[in-house]
């Protein structure tokens, strides 16, 4: 289990790295799919495509290894 716990700290790690650079060529957040609305002044967010999408490269990238 300390493996697992640590491989998740090292993903979400990594994610916060790249996250913000890969975010300029895949429009994170902005995919058909993610929604995105306004209530009383805040924007609230939902990422529903991008989620998939990322889940999709980590399960692919799991099969690999």
């Amino acid at each position: 289990m300390l493996k697992w716990l640590l491989t998740l700290v090292v993903a979400i790690f990594l994610l916060g790295i790249i996250a913000p650079h890969l975010a300029r060529f895949i429009r994170f957040g902005q995919l058909p799919g993610d929604f995105a609305f306004r209530f009383r002044g805040r924007i609230y967010q939902f990422p529903v495509a991008t989620t998939l999408i990322f889940s999709l490269l980590l399960w692919l990238l799991s099969r690999l290894i």
